[in-house]
């Protein structure tokens, strides 16, 4: 996995390897890719290990029950937006787009956060 660049703003820099945010750090030098050597080192085996194997750098690898588990929480996403989209057809009343905003809410879970978990080990 390639480090995330800082893309400015309060967007707080990771760590390229496990994810956990990295402290902040002066304006000179350069900026940290990994909290720490045993990350730079897990990024370096993988980097190897993709090279040997004849992958892109950016490929990722997902075990089939994550990827299950994300397709499965995608369908159920699209399903609520179907349902809104048909409700706005109906002329719904305040309390029924405020149900399905929830449940819009609900289904997308934490899509919007996949990047952010840590690796194990």
């Amino acid at each position: 996995m390639a480090p995330v660049p800082d893309r400015g703003g309060d967007e707080q820099r990771r760590c390229g390897w496990c994810r956990r945010v990295l402290p902040s750090q002066g304006s000179v030098g350069r900026p940290r890719l990994y909290c720490g050597q045993a990350c730079r080192q897990r990024a370096y085996e993988q980097r190897s290990a993709t090279a040997k194997a004849g992958l892109p750098g950016d490929v990722v690898l997902v075990s089939r029950n994550e990827l299950d588990g994300l397709q499965d929480r995608l369908y159920q996403l699209r399903c609520a937006l179907e349902d809104t989209q048909t409700l706005l057809t109906e002329k719904p009343t305040k309390a029924e787009l405020e149900r399905q905003l929830a449940e819009l809410l609900r289904s997308t879970g934490r899509l919007d956060r996949l990047w952010v978990s840590e690796r194990a080990g």
